[in-house]
């Protein structure tokens, strides 16, 4: 499988499981490796025949910025939902970023990662 990976899409949403932060929201970001066959696209050199990382960039920020959740892992996996949408995309790896959580320590970053394929 090739590879085609969008880091650090970043968006506003309102996920979380404490009242502030569904209030006030905070911002995600998003790694994304799609695998896919390049071949046919590459070939035909036909954006219609590979993953437009532009509008699954949009779809994903969309996705953030759409109804809130409370698990990072809900998240991840209606971003991953969203990528398996297009037809090409045979895998998806997402890593959701949740730099700005609610811990009390200091810390860098909190991330989820998951990895989704087609049934």
């Amino acid at each position: 499988m090739d590879r085609v990976t969008l880091r650090g899409l970043r968006a506003r949403g309102h996920h979380g499981v404490f009242e502030r932060e569904r209030i006030e929201g905070q911002t995600f970001v998003v790694d994304l490796t799609l695998f896919l066959d390049t071949r046919p696209a590459a070939a035909g050199d036909d954006l219609n025949r590979t993953a437009h990382y532009g509008v699954i960039a949009e779809e994903v920020t969309a996705v953030i910025a759409g109804d809130p959740v409370d698990l990072i892992e809900t998240l991840a996996q209606r971003i991953a939902d969203q990528c398996l949408r297009h037809e090409v995309v045979e895998e998806v790896e997402v890593v959701v970023h949740k730099p700005d959580a609610p811990i009390t320590v200091p810390f860098d970053d909190v991330t989820i990662t998951i990895r989704r394929g087609r049934a």
